[in-house]
């Protein structure tokens, strides 16, 4: 299996690293609720594209390194298709029992974690795009974003096209041919999104006429 590159996956942590602690700073209730998870460390290992993270929540924050050799609290591994659902999921405990994940040690404190992080107001662009660049930076984001708003089955075309990226090309600037790719997904997502959400209009209208019939 190969892996990325070293250097790109340091700069994708720092960026994301650096994206949940500006949000972290607008959200006291979050920053209080992660400094209860201090000295515990969710190792997170991804199988495809194969890299490895671990979280270290604190006082301060939140740290995303590439490497540890401390105490785990809780080991992940799965695929970034997994690990996209947990970080979207209404219910990330019946996630964890009832998706393809596996998992090592305290699953409640790796809930914690997750709500905490999912309760976040966050901009992955800015920071993504200062650290990777402007094509690669919101190449990124637009496909973080669709993992944690759309979940899985609707961002899995934008997924697939972004693990293809890091696992097979490992580079910063994608050819025009992948940028307008890219951009058709997005469409053909962001169409999608909109017809789900005029079938929820209609649902709703149908429901309050029937509560006034």
């Amino acid at each position: 299996m190969s892996q990325l590159d070293p250097t790109l996956v340091t700069a994708v942590l720092a960026g994301l690293e650096r994206a949940v602690n500006a949000a972290l700073d607008l959200d006291p209730g979050a920053g209080k609720a992660l400094a209860g998870l201090e000295g515990k460390c969710f190792a997170l290992a991804c199988t495809a594209p194969a890299v490895s993270v671990y979280l270290l929540p604190g006082r301060d924050g939140l740290s995303l390194r590439g490497w540890y050799d401390g105490p785990i609290t809780t080991r992940v591994r799965g695929a970034a298709s997994d690990f996209a659902e947990l970080a979207s999921a209404d219910d990330p405990a019946a996630t964890l029992i009832n998706g393809s994940l596996q998992l090592e040690g305290d699953s409640g404190a790796l809930i914690q974690l997750q709500q905490i992080i999912a309760g976040l107001e966050l901009d992955w662009e800015a920071p993504l795009v200062e650290v990777l660049g402007d094509v690669a930076g919101h190449q990124l984001a637009v496909f973080l974003r669709a993992s944690f708003s759309t979940g899985r089955e609707a961002s899995l075309s934008l997924r697939r096209q972004l693990e293809e990226y890091l696992h097979e090309e490992g580079r910063l600037a994608p050819s025009r041919q992948e940028v307008e790719d890219f951009y058709r997904d997005l469409q053909a997502l962001q169409q999608r999104v909109e017809r789900l959400q005029s079938r929820l209009g209609r649902l709703r209208r149908r429901t309050q006429q029937g509560k006034h019939s």
